[in-house]
């Protein structure tokens, strides 16, 4: 390691001389400057490792050296020499900025408090600026995995989007009904997921989903495709901005994707129906309500169709450590799901 190189800053310049022939002696380079201004001048050049300034200076004094020194790009450490009875004048040094300060004495106890201090401060110094820089280089590796997972993101909504379309050529060349219902369900639940990955690949925040606006969107894609003359369905959304971890996210979509979809299939045969949406924060978690006016279901009723959506409602909601409750006391449906946080 090369020797630390010092800028000595005083007006006298035996002091001078004989600082610079002790501190050599004691390993480090010196430099010399008679004046606030000269030091100043000097510093603002750079290659300095420390400075140390003496208080009474005439034309430019210690404190003002200090504060023009410190307001230099990037400027060293400095270390502020006081008279013995100079208590207050420290202090204000350090106020502005001084890494330490060291009493001024006649002997080699002033040289040798002087280098102590040096080699306290230079050390500090040292590891203020790792921690600065591996503070840097964690915010750049962040930067740069949040990057990596966007991106990742938007490649498996692309890729979502694209089975989705697959699944609905597949639809096309299908004559039974049936068949066809089911892939339609399952586009569904595709896209789904695939908004989730859209909402965390178009946020800042890679780990965690804005559940108001992510539930806006896909509701907003369910009143799409139930939006057909015979069997008009209103879809309304009433949430709050509740944020939660991307797989919660996905259970949460997945619900309200298959109660509505049950909703719109079955209560109201007979004709138009509004299907609503509800999501509030609760006091341990948040609260999600999907309800109708429809013609109900009893207590104990078989799920219709193949039963499928039932049981991926079922195990969405043990994924978030709870179970969808029903109102049977509404006069339609309404599913209750209290998520814990």
């Amino acid at each position: 390691m090369s020797a630390p190189h010092i800028l000595y800053i005083d007006d006298d310049d035996a002091l001078r001389r004989l600082v610079s022939r002790a501190l050599g002696r004691l390993g480090y380079t010196v430099a010399c400057a008679g004046s606030g201004r000269e030091g100043v001048t000097m510093a603002a050049a750079g290659g300095f490792d420390l400075v140390a300034v003496d208080h009474y200076m005439p034309g430019m004094d210690g404190l003002e050296t200090l504060a023009a020194i410190t307001a230099l790009p990037d400027p060293p450490p400095v270390v502020y020499v006081t008279g013995s009875d100079e208590g207050r004048i420290a202090v204000a040094a350090l106020k502005a900025g001084a890494a330490d300060y060291v009493v001024k004495t006649v002997g080699e106890d002033f040289f040798d408090l002087l280098s102590a201090s040096f080699a306290q401060v230079l050390d500090r110094t040292r590891l203020e600026r790792a921690k600065a820089a591996a503070e840097a280089e964690l915010r750049a590796s962040n930067a740069r995995l949040e990057a990596m997972l966007s991106e990742v993101n938007h490649r498996v909504a692309n890729s979502l989007q694209l089975v989705s379309a697959m699944i609905g050529l597949q639809k096309g060349s299908l004559s039974d009904a049936y068949a066809r219902e089911a892939l339609e369900d399952t586009q569904r639940r595709i896209r789904a997921i695939a908004q989730v990955h859209r909402r965390l690949y178009t946020a800042n925040d890679v780990e965690q989903v804005d559940l108001r606006d992510y539930l806006g969107a896909l509701v907003e894609e369910l009143g799409e495709s139930w939006s057909i003359e015979t069997r008009a369905r209103t879809l309304t959304l009433t949430a709050e901005a509740i944020r939660v971890q991307t797989d919660r996210a996905v259970s949460i979509g997945v619900i309200v994707t298959e109660l509505v979809t049950n909703a719109c299939k079955y209560a109201y045969p007979d004709g138009p129906g509004e299907v609503r949406i509800f999501l509030t924060q609760a006091q341990n978690g948040c609260e999600l309500v999907v309800e109708d006016d429809g013609c109900g279901m009893l207590p104990d009723q078989p799920p219709k169709g193949t039963g499928l959506g039932a049981k991926l409602i079922r195990a969405m909601a043990q994924s978030l450590q709870t179970v969808l409750e029903y109102d049977h006391a509404h006069a339609g449906v309404r599913a209750v799901l209290r998520v814990p946080a």
